[in-house]
Formats: C-alpha cells, structure tokens, sequence
C-alpha cells in the first residue's frame, strides 16, 4: 500500500516510482510470453501488434503521434495492445494485488477495470522515439480524464536506452496533445504556450525505472521517451486501469470500439474490459 506522503506526490506530479513487484523469474516468464506472442506462437490473438515506427500505421485513435517527427527508416518501436487477451501470463500481471490496490488509491475508487494494455519494445542501437503525448486525449471513447497507467520495466529502463521522461504537475493543465512537440534534443515544448495556465513550467525529468519495479502515471501527465542507442533492450509492459466511474463517450476511430457493448453514458464494462480490483461487497 502507499503512504500518504506517496499519494501526495503522485497528486503533485503527476506520477510516481513505485516497488519492484516482480521478481527475475516473473520479468523472465513475461519476457518469453512476449516473444511467443510476436512469433506467432499462441492461439490467442492481441488486439495489435506492429512496429510503429516501420510499419506507418497508426496509433489506436486513428492519429500517428509520430506525426513531424524525423527519424530513420531503420528506428523500431514494436508495440503490442492488450497482449493480456493473448497471454494468461500477462493477464496475471494486469491483476497484481499490490499494483491494482495501488492504483485504487491513487485514483480513489473502489473499482478498477482493465482499459487495454500496451506493451513497448525498443531494441538495442535502433530503437525509435516515442512522440511527447498525454495519453487520454488519445482514448476519445472514456469519460472523464482520470485514469492511471501502470507501467513495469522488464528490462532496467534508463537515460541510455531510452527511458521515459516526465513533466511535472503537466497532468492538472488540460489537454493539450495537439500542441506538444519537442526540440532537437528531444526535449518538449508548447506551440501555443500562451494556452497553457500561469505559472506552467515545462521542465521534463527522467523517469528511470529498475527492471520489475512499477511506476505509475496519470493520463494526462506529459510523457515521452528518447531513441535506445545503446547495447541494451528496453521492453515494458503499461496497463491502463479505468476507475469504477469511467464511461462510455461514442466517438470514431479507437481499436477498442468494436468491443463496446454499453450505451452512450454507460459505464464501460463488458468482458474485454474486466475488473480486476474491487473492494464492493467486501467485509
């Protein structure tokens, strides 16, 4: 469970490092589900698997957040969404007792659904950028903005290979996906920094996560990570949690919404979006 000091944290920043919660054998069993998973060698399918930087495809709302970015044709991001429908193994990891508790707090309900997951990879040398985004302006079907990402290195995430970076206190200023970029070094900046409110400082800090330590994030929070050009792999598996209040908004072009089965002002539940922490009923 988290402190108080811990909760006050993660309400001033935006997110916030958490335990080791996998030890080498559990990182090791999910490092082989992945490789399964993209060989091909399960019955089970994930909603997506591609490379995003090679394969020009587009992100899960129908927007590339690669979009005026440079980059080789060579640089890799390979991405798998909701691999937990295609591994029991990574399902176990979406219900982690201490990681979902955790969640709870943070986002304080008594509920806690599975959104989808996101599994990144940035292999050693060739390894692509991830663009500066918030997450929820990506996730136009879900109501309201308040949603937390669990995100657990399965290889020790750092500076040299491409860790993601932070900007503090981004999370309480609104959404501004449309106006994030970033310079030559890759740090970000606002198009319209006149839109933002007063007193904003855009500072980013390097989120560096040990491998099978969690960090969590809120989905608004300012994030993004710099190419791997070192020796070393960079894989992580996200799971995104929707508190018990979030809810169905129809809008087009999400790779989850051919699984809704609630109305408009629902709430979003149904089997692709299981709960996986809940204290209602409990004594």
């Amino acid at each position: 469970m988290l402190t108080a000091e811990q909760i006050a944290e993660f309400d001033e920043n935006g997110f916030l490092k958490g335990d080791i919660i996998l030890n080498d054998e559990q990182v090791e069993l999910l490092r082989n589900e992945l490789d399964d998973v993209l060989a091909g060698k399960t019955t089970k399918k994930p909603v997506l698997s591609h490379n995003l930087l090679d394969s020009g495809e587009e992100n899960d709302n129908g927007e590339s957040p690669y979009d005026g970015m440079k980059m080789s044709v060579n640089e890799k991001v390979v991405q798998v969404v909701n691999i937990w429908m295609a591994s029991d193994a990574f399902y176990q990891h979406a219900c982690n007792k201490q990681m979902t508790e955790e969640i709870a707090q943070l986002s304080r309900t008594d509920t806690l659904r599975i959104w989808h997951d996101q599994v990144q990879y940035k292999p050693p040398v060739t390894g692509g950028p991830t663009a500066w985004h918030q997450d929820h302006p990506l996730w136009p079907i879900i109501q309201p903005a308040d949603l937390i990402s669990a995100w657990v290195a399965l290889d020790d995430a750092v500076i040299e290979n491409g860790c993601m970076w932070m900007v503090p206190g981004s999370h309480k200023w609104g959404n501004h996906q449309k106006h994030l970029a970033s310079d030559k070094g890759f740090m970000p900046y606002h198009r319209h920094p006149e839109l933002l409110p007063e007193g904003a400082e855009i500072k980013a800090v390097p989120f560096e996560i040990k491998k099978g330590q969690v960090g969590y994030h809120h989905s608004l929070t300012w994030h993004g990570s710099p190419n791997n050009r070192s020796q070393m792999k960079r894989r992580a598996i996200a799971v995104h949690y929707m508190p018990g209040h979030t809810t169905y908004e129809p809008a087009d072009g999400h790779v989850m919404l051919k699984y809704v089965t609630v109305n408009k002002g629902d709430i979003m539940q149904g089997s692709h979006f299981p709960v996986v922490y809940s204290t209602v009923g409990a004594r």
